[in-house]
């Protein structure tokens, strides 16, 4: 890699000059040359520490002893560069832009691949990582401005998913989205969104908030929305409906959503519409189809079959795995009840004034806890309190043990009953995405944001990053370590800051380990020689020595 310098006359007599950073290489015999970077706009003093750089690549140590150039430890830059490649690559850095906005914007979600956690502690990342040389800020910021970046990216969420969606779909528009939602605690009582609902991560007595997150037949997100914490799921799925036919233009889509998300009000929003649906119908309904004849139990085996009635597709299994399943768990109730029951037995027999009363409820409590009265009852002779088993509700019970039916309106030209099967379990792709961003490496909760844009933008922060994520993941597939483990790896990879006598700094990235140089290839990935040093100050206005506690 050297520095090339060239200057011509234009014929009215102005001189022009251009500097390109090029880089030699061998194809076929042939000596061969590539453009790597324009430097025509950089300052000349910045050149010349390049190319002096560029010149003692091969000795450090020449280049340490002249006195002119001092070598200092620099910042960690070799994962803070795969992940900005990365997103280089899903055209995440070219829909934010190249405004200062569209910096912070894009650091937001780098940081957040990174290392999770507050705006405060992304500032405090790129203190340790070199964010603003490699994503190109002139100016530095603060916790403050981040907070307000997440406004920003709220007003222009429409423009950055369409954007992302165009660049990976173009033309060719999908005919299936996977629609699904979940819900995230919150720290404190004024987000706007905070309500109390259904808890679905175990967090009771905090309020939440609603997230759905829409999904292409590949499982990859293209577009996520905020709703209050008490909001149904049918309730928002109508504005999905109107994103796939207005913000991505599509005409002709299947959307598949889980059981309870897809009922009558919203079947008729998809004909409206001209779309059609997959889902699943709960356990009641599977129990009035078996009453009215439409469905029979002995259609119900491990291999998929298909009902037609009145224009609707019903297709049916049993899931052995899952039935065992349901059987183990109601074993495990009954034991767990039958070691209560005697232990309180034990305890009425040692202390003859306890109330038998008093045991009955605790154990009834338990029984209503675990939900097996229907067939397991608690009788109490004298003071002994004994267990009885109704073998004709617990055959009952599980007689739907592992049985499952997806419900569709379309036409079977349009696809075959292990198609419709398949396409429904690819649920499961959203289910995971929300599992890496709310609880695995994104961690979406706890939500500290107050108003609107702020925590619409901060699910749109850990839904571009989950995007990087699911990418790394993939490349790193073979590799025997987790995403998180590797991003460790390369944050050892750190860049030496060569210092000239004259003020000038660029950065000199070493050679990288094997391991990293697998990890990087796996990504098609190559680490520049060298990086301009930006002079960004980033800084934080809470100080840790001003929140410790003095003596």
């Amino acid at each position: 890699m050297y520095i090339a310098r060239a200057k011509w006359e234009s014929k009215n007599g102005k001189v022009y000059e251009s500097v390109w950073l090029r880089q030699s290489y061998r194809e076929g015999g042939q000596v061969k040359t590539r453009n790597v970077a324009n430097l025509k706009h950089c300052r000349p003093e910045e050149v010349d520490a390049i190319e002096l750089a560029l010149k003692y690549k091969g000795d450090l140590a020449v280049l340490g002893s002249r006195r002119e150039v001092k070598l200092k430890e620099g910042l960690s830059v070799g994962a803070v560069w795969t992940v900005y490649e990365v997103a280089r690559g899903l055209g995440i850095e070219k829909v934010l832009g190249t405004s200062r906005s569209g910096k912070l914007a894009l650091w937001q979600v780098l940081a957040r691949v990174l290392d999770q956690g507050s705006r405060l502690s992304a500032v405090r990342l790129a203190q340790l990582h070199a964010a603003c040389d490699v994503v190109g800020m002139r100016r530095g910021f603060d916790e403050n401005a981040l907070y307000a970046n997440l406004g920003w990216l709220s007003e222009r969420q429409s423009s950055i998913e369409r954007g992302l969606f165009s660049q990976r779909r173009g033309k060719e528009k999908p005919e299936l989205f996977l629609y699904d939602v979940t819900s995230s605690y919150l720290e404190g009582e004024k987000n706007v969104f905070g309500a109390y609902g259904y808890p679905r991560d175990g967090k009771r007595g905090k309020k939440q908030i609603v997230i759905g997150l829409l999904c292409d037949e590949g499982g990859e997100p293209v577009s996520t929305e905020v709703f209050k914490g008490n909001t149904q799921d049918p309730a928002t799925f109508g504005s999905q409906v109107h994103k796939a036919a207005e913000l991505f233009g599509c005409e002709r889509v299947t959307f598949v959503g889980d059981r309870g998300m897809i009922k009558s009000a919203q079947v008729e929003e998809l004909a409206a519409a001209g779309f059609h649906y997959i889902t699943a119908i709960t356990k009641p309904q599977i129990e009035t189809l078996l009453k009215g004849g439409i469905l029979q139990m002995e259609l119900f085996d491990q291999t998929v079959c298909e009902v037609e009635h009145e224009g609707v597709r019903y297709i049916l299994r049993r899931n052995p795995l899952r039935a065992d399943e349901l059987a183990a768990t109601r074993a495990d109730k009954r034991a767990t009840l039958e070691r209560l029951v005697a232990e309180r037995n034990r305890y009425l027999a040692e202390h003859r004034r306890a109330k038998v009363a008093t045991a009955e409820k605790a154990l009834r409590e338990k029984l209503a806890t675990l939900r097996i009265g229907s067939w397991l009852s608690l009788k109490a002779q004298g003071r002994t309190l004994r267990l009885e088993l109704d073998d004709n509700a617990l055959e009952q019970a599980s007689l739907l043990d592992g049985c499952y039916v997806i419900k569709t309106d379309l036409p079977k030209a349009a696809a075959g009953t292990q198609t419709i099967h398949d396409r429904y379990k690819d649920l499961t792709g959203v289910e995971q995405a929300f599992r890496t961003c709310k609880t695995a490496h994104l961690e979406v909760r706890p939500i500290f944001v107050r108003n609107e844009p702020s925590t619409r933008g901060h699910v749109l922060v850990v839904m571009l990053a989950y995007l990087i994520r699911q990418r790394l993941s993939r490349a790193w597939a073979s590799f025997d370590f987790t995403v998180e483990e590797g991003l460790d790896r390369l944050k050892t990879l750190c860049a030496m800051e060569v210092k000239f006598e004259t003020g000038i700094r660029c950065l000199k990235l070493p050679e990288p380990r094997d391991e990293s140089l697998r990890m990087l290839k796996a990504l098609g990935i190559r680490l520049p020689h060298v990086l301009p040093k930006s002079h960004a100050r980033v800084s934080t206005h809470k100080k840790l020595q001003q929140r410790r506690k003095t003596r």
